[in-house]
């Protein structure tokens, strides 16, 4: 890994589910979970969950630009997520038979 590192933070959805997709790819040296804006520090899993503390979903991705551009970091993202749903992303969705 060259000396060069950026930083890209995602939200959308589920943040385990927004990990592999990036964790997989050259240059990009971690994938961290975790929640962006909010007003309640240090929120809990559950509390986040529950809608409580206004935070979303997200991971931050520290990469090697001389690797992995951050439009590829952004293509992948568009891959992950849907702005239109408020409701769930891809994975998130649960698929009834209607039984």
């Amino acid at each position: 890994m060259s000396e060069s590192r950026e930083t890209a933070i995602f939200a959308g959805g589920c943040f385990w589910c927004m990990v592999k997709p990036f964790d997989t790819q050259p240059g990009i040296e971690k994938v961290i979970s975790g929640y962006t804006g909010g007003t309640v520090p240090n929120p809990t899993y559950d509390q986040v969950k529950r809608h409580e503390t206004g935070h979303t979903e997200a991971v931050k991705i520290i990469f090697d630009p001389t690797i992995m551009s951050y439009k590829r970091l952004v293509e992948i993202y568009w891959q992950q997520t849907d702005p239109t749903d408020a409701m769930g992303q891809f994975q998130d969705r649960v698929i009834t038979t209607g039984q």
